[in-house]
């Protein structure tokens, strides 16, 4: 797993690799969206060492901090703050993402763990008692209650009945990743009862569709909070290869969405599945080890 840290300015739009941005990142820009006419951002990059003599995950880092620089300022963040992220890079499952450092100029830092690191599919811990649904890493950040887990799983044919994947909507996505979100004993339907959708759309970024969707889940009061309306603000990204539904979710208190929410947005915006390497491990690989 590597990490780096990235605190750069806006760059100008005509320096910029096309993305496209979630509904929850529409709220916070008005940025009109231009499509580059080379293509990825590594073909297009005019600089040789972007594409020479570097590693995998540097040039995958450079490509994040690129175009995520367009959706820079994000809601709870002034113009001059600066939030620097780090960028975590799975060759077993080829996807990478960045997630946030620390908010300089709010003198805070973030205090991740990562609980799970990186595992193939068959090893992964399942989320629902039919295993469908499995978490392949997650990182956590305990004292400030974030979550960031990237999970993998086969789509659920009650939702997505088509295998033609371009006739699949936001909600259908949405719906058949929750309703396989559970650890309880209980129907698809059941599950999706723990979740209200706030919003949901699809997006292709660089060949490949992203779904993006955003959603609040009840919890029971806790120790620390007796709210009986306690509930976690979620925000996901998830796209398909090789038959299986690969998803990141980031989440907190709904009472700290305002402060953190913004953060975990980029880190949402930031999902992209990889060019499968060597280390690549497909879902459907030895799904009896569990090694």
């Amino acid at each position: 797993m590597a990490t780096s840290l990235l605190s750069s300015p806006p760059l100008p739009s005509s320096s910029i690799p096309s993305i496209l941005p979630p509904p929850f990142l529409k709220k916070q820009s008005k940025i009109v969206w231009k499509q580059k006419k080379c293509g990825k951002f590594r073909a297009c990059s005019k600089d040789p060492s972007l594409q020479f003599g570097v590693s995998r995950r540097d040039l995958t880092f450079i490509a994040l901090s690129s175009s995520l620089s367009l959706i820079f300022p994000f809601s709870g963040f002034s113009a001059e703050e600066e939030l620097k992220m780090g960028l975590s890079v799975d060759d077993i499952n080829a996807y990478s993402y960045l997630y946030p450092i620390e908010m300089p100029s709010k003198k805070f830092v973030f205090k991740w763990v990562e609980t799970r690191k990186s595992e193939r599919y068959s090893s992964a811990a399942p989320l629902s008692p039919d295993a469908r649904l499995r978490i392949v890493s997650e990182r956590v950040d305990i004292i400030d209650n974030l979550i960031i887990s990237v999970s993998i799983g086969p789509p659920n044919t009650q939702f997505l009945k088509s295998k033609e994947i371009s006739t699949w909507s936001a909600k259908d996505v949405a719906d058949s990743v929750l309703s396989d979100k559970s650890a309880l004993r209980v129907t698809s339907t059941q599950r999706l009862a723990e979740s209200s959708l706030l919003d949901a759309h699809a997006s292709e970024i660089d060949g490949e569709t992203y779904w993006y969707y955003e959603y609040l889940v009840r919890k029971s009061p806790t120790k620390t909070s007796q709210e009986s309306n306690l509930f976690r603000h979620y925000v996901s990204s998830t796209a398909e290869r090789d038959g299986y539904l690969y998803t990141l979710s980031a989440s907190t208190l709904g009472k700290q969405w305002e402060k953190m929410g913004p953060s975990l947005e980029k880190t949402v915006a930031s999902f992209r599945l990889l060019p499968p390497t060597e280390s690549y491990v497909p879902p459907y690989k030895d799904p009896w080890r569990f090694w």
